[in-house]
């Protein structure tokens, strides 16, 4: 099911930095937000649309140089459960929710839960937004990592909290771009 899920997705790739480390520690920023498109373009034969930074860090000027290379959208700012718009020096970004909460990285290697707090956390995160979103459209993101949450004792629960989610007739799996899309011609209506 995480693979059908997946497909119905349309995986994409995001910009993340050529070499991991904070963005507001390197030389030159503007080097490396180019070397990690052009990489990515390299590879794939496409242009990422979107960005998030490594351990979520910026400078004053990263939206600008993000938007100045073509991309998009950015998953840095951990402020709502919906996409709001940002305006940069070469047109507007829209920044795409993004959560510490439910991210394997922060529960598994950082906080040390045991393999079914994934499940626990994301289902108790699911529900509330999908309480709230009878009246306004919310966003929930999930961050996962291969090596963390794709281990034997924890791909389990993995499968069964995508499994609860696509149960449901009105939620769905979209990727950065396709939230950025979506809201972007919300805004225009």
């Amino acid at each position: 099911r995480i693979a059908e899920a997946a497909l119905e997705a349309s995986w994409e790739f995001m910009g993340h930095g050529f070499l991991q480390g904070p963005m507001h520690k390197l030389d030159d920023q503007k080097a490396a937000i180019e070397q990690t498109v052009e990489a990515l373009r390299s590879f794939t034969g496409k242009t990422p649309k979107g960005w998030e930074s490594p351990g979520l860090t910026e400078t004053y000027d990263t939206v600008d140089l993000l938007t100045g290379a073509g991309i998009e959208y950015v998953a840095d700012w951990v402020l709502d459960d919906q996409p709001v718009e940002i305006e940069t020096a070469h047109g507007p970004l829209v920044s795409i929710p993004y959560t510490v909460e439910t991210n394997d990285i922060t529960m598994m290697a950082l906080q040390h839960h045991s393999s079914d707090e994934l499940l626990k956390r994301a289902t108790d995160q699911f529900d509330r937004l999908y309480r709230e979103s009878e009246k306004i459209t919310r966003v929930m993101a999930i961050s996962l990592h291969p090596y963390i949450s794709g281990v034997p004792h924890r791909i389990g629960y993995l499968e069964k909290m995508v499994d609860d989610i696509l149960a449901r007739d009105d939620a769905i799996f979209m990727t950065g771009s396709q939230i950025a899309d979506w809201f972007t011609k919300a805004e225009a209506e």
